[in-house]
């Protein structure tokens, strides 16, 4: 793999707080990407079929104008689940404002009391977007994104839940992914453990 350039993004200016190292965004280009949010308070936002449908229809928009290409989307009640593959660094952060936003503005109008800060977990992040590093952590978030309405408890079986959407097959999207070189294996960093979902960073 060649060289990638990472840009950093944190909300503080110091790398340490209370011993722990600051959470980063990484951007980076022609990378695999898990990506999640989940709204504050994880209020159901997203429980009726009308607010369902506006978050697909704006993932869909932002999707194609800023180049990411998703392989599995999981959207519940109240966050979804993200793995793809980012094509241009600096689109994702474009990505992520304006799906955030308009979907914060559509969904809010059908709710009957407004929620501010609408995207939030419970750390205070709007989102975690982490860099995959390998084949095997990637079939991990494949895995762990297709089962997402199952580990809820809301089906069964993922193919019976229709916010549970596969664009690409996860082995399709691996070898593709390998051949553009589009996993941060060359990156150490000390953080990773196999998850998909780790508490400090990419």
């Amino acid at each position: 793999m060649g060289f990638k350039e990472i840009e950093k993004q944190t909300q503080s200016s110091k790398e340490f707080f209370d011993g722990k190292h600051q959470f980063e965004h990484w951007y980076v280009a022609n990378q695999v990407y898990f990506i999640t949010a989940h709204t504050r308070d994880h209020f159901r936002a997203f429980a009726s079929e009308e607010a369902k449908t506006i978050f697909w229809n704006k993932l869909d928009e932002y999707t194609k104008v800023n180049e990411f290409f998703p392989w599995v989307v999981s959207l519940l009640d109240n966050h979804y689940h993200m793995l793809g593959y980012n094509r241009h660094r600096e689109n994702l952060p474009a990505l992520m404002q304006r799906l955030h936003g308009s979907t914060a503005k559509l969904v809010n109008d059908l709710l009957v009391e407004r929620r501010s800060k609408f995207w939030r977990d419970q750390e205070g992040r709007e989102c975690f977007d982490g860099c995959i590093r390998d084949p095997l952590q990637a079939r991990r978030a494949y895995r762990y994104t297709l089962n997402q309405a199952v580990r809820a408890r809301v089906v069964k079986d993922w193919r019976n839940y229709p916010h549970t959407r596969v664009f690409i097959d996860c082995e399709v999207g691996i070898r593709r992914a390998t051949e553009l070189g589009a996993f941060l294996k060359d990156i150490l960093y000390h953080r990773y453990d196999g998850k998909p979902y780790g508490k400090n960073g990419p």
